[in-house]
């Protein structure tokens, strides 16, 4: 396809382009910018499109994929802002009716996650909070590997640790 062809089949479906483009960023601004980037990549890949096919089915697809390209990569980019010693854990839900005990379990138990080294308990509180080990893996820049070796290390030797502390306790 060449240069007239792209820029009148593009003209030809601007409007059906910003109006996809605006269901997907659902903001006006936002929309003119992720059709013109599409377009951009559409028109730089112009020599991929198969005559025959729908150029316009085409560049949806397009417009489609760099949105959710940006999209992925801004939930990537908002990291925990909070010091880690902040983030509330799932350990403050528990079954103990006295609070003071309950408080008390708590506490030990923050502790004991909180003497493992940052790069270790980083990827488990996250973990804690509902994160998956991809976006563990993405938000802290490591491989997915290290993630589940990390938070299964910080699994076992917190368990080990409650357990030889309820043993000195009894």
């Amino acid at each position: 396809m060449n240069k007239v062809k792209f820029k009148h089949k593009y003209l030809e479906n601007r409007t059906a382009f910003v109006r996809f483009a605006k269901k997907l960023a659902r903001n006006k601004y936002d929309a003119e910018d992720l059709v013109q980037e599409s377009l951009l990549k559409a028109f730089k890949a112009k020599n991929n499109f198969k005559l025959g096919s729908s150029f316009k089915s085409w560049v949806f697809t397009i417009i489609k994929n760099t949105f959710i390209t940006k999209y992925n990569r801004r939930r990537k980019q908002k990291l925990i802002t909070k010091p880690v010693e902040e983030i509330p854990t799932r350990f403050a839900v528990s079954k103990i009716k006295n609070r003071g005990l309950s408080n008390l379990r708590i506490d030990e138990i923050k502790s004991n996650i909180f003497e493992f080294s940052y790069k270790v308990r980083l990827p488990f509180l996250m973990y804690l909070e509902g994160y998956q080990y991809k976006e563990i893996a993405d938000t802290l820049d490591i491989p997915i590997g290290t993630v589940k070796s990390r938070i299964n290390y910080c699994r076992s030797k917190l368990q080990q640790k409650i357990v030889q502390q309820e043993l000195l306790a009894a």
